[in-house]
């Protein structure tokens, strides 16, 4: 057991296949296709192979293939194994080596305001799918939960199709607008208790860690900007995005948060991800 606790601390050691293993991490339970994972990197193929070939060695990754692709996925059991290997077995347990950030995950969840459940959702541009999910929680459940979006990279204003289609809806629009994640990240930002990625090239990007380590979880919806055809086909593309949002959110706001504790919690938040879900009206 020591001797692959350390080959798979050397295996992580390196910047590259550290990297990788982090994206995946990010994307947990996702499949991801080797092109993807090597054009997020920016990696050359033959570069690549190799980082997946010493990942998937030591088990710290799974390979699947799917006809001409292979997908990857992260081995929640080896990580846990490695964090374990460390504290557990180099450190004894001992109560006063281990952060003050992971004690904090063994605690309930708790309303970061004591009243309501603050929650981001994530995109690149935000300006469609996050700023869908921002308006579909607030006024699902805005009595329980405080609702906001952001972007890793924001557009200059929200979409017109994305606004249309909400004021048909009966959201309210008046306060919907593009925003930065550093503008979450700032001292006197709320702290978030959720933290959900709906697009695949925000999940992807190796974003700074979030305060208060929310539960996080990527909910990846196609991109309805970048839909093409006729214009009832492109309008198609806007409805099925907020439908499959509207889908998630309202299972999410359905959990029992009482009576779950985090590790369950986390279960049914990647649950929710993984769901097939038919676009609503």
């Amino acid at each position: 057991m020591e001797s692959l606790l350390i080959n798979r601390l050397s295996t992580l050691a390196h910047p590259g296949r550290m990297a990788m293993f982090r994206l995946l991490m990010r994307r947990c339970p996702d499949e991801v296709t080797a092109g993807e994972i090597a054009q997020a990197l920016d990696l050359k193929p033959s570069t690549a192979s190799i980082y997946f070939s010493a990942l998937t060695k030591d088990g710290l990754i799974t390979q699947r293939r799917e006809g001409t692709r292979l997908l990857y996925t992260v081995n929640p059991a080896a990580a846990r194994e490695v964090v374990a290997g460390i504290f557990l077995d180099c450190c004894r347990g001992r109560a006063d080596m281990c952060p003050p950030e992971i004690a904090t995950l063994f605690q309930d969840l708790a309303p970061s305001d004591d009243s309501k459940f603050n929650v981001l959702f994530v995109c690149s541009g935000n300006s469609a799918r996050s700023i869908f999910a921002e308006a579909i929680l607030r006024d699902l459940a805005g009595d329980r939960f405080n609702a906001f979006s952001a972007g890793t990279a924001p557009r200059d204003s929200v979409n017109l199709r994305v606004l249309e289609l909400l004021k048909a809806k009966g959201h309210d629009v008046t306060e919907l607008r593009t925003k930065g994640v550093t503008e979450f990240q700032a001292p006197d930002a709320p702290r978030m208790d959720f933290v959900f990625t709906v697009c695949d090239r925000a999940a992807n990007e190796d974003c700074p860690t979030w305060a208060g380590q929310p539960v996080s979880g990527h909910w990846g919806v196609p991109p309805p900007v970048k839909a093409s055809g006729t214009e009832a086909e492109r309008r198609l593309a806007f409805q099925h995005a907020y439908g499959a949002l509207q889908n998630r959110i309202a299972a999410f706001t359905a959990l029992p948060f009482a009576l779950l504790d985090r590790g369950t919690l986390q279960k049914r938040v990647d649950d929710i991800g993984k769901a097939t879900t038919t676009p609503g009206n």
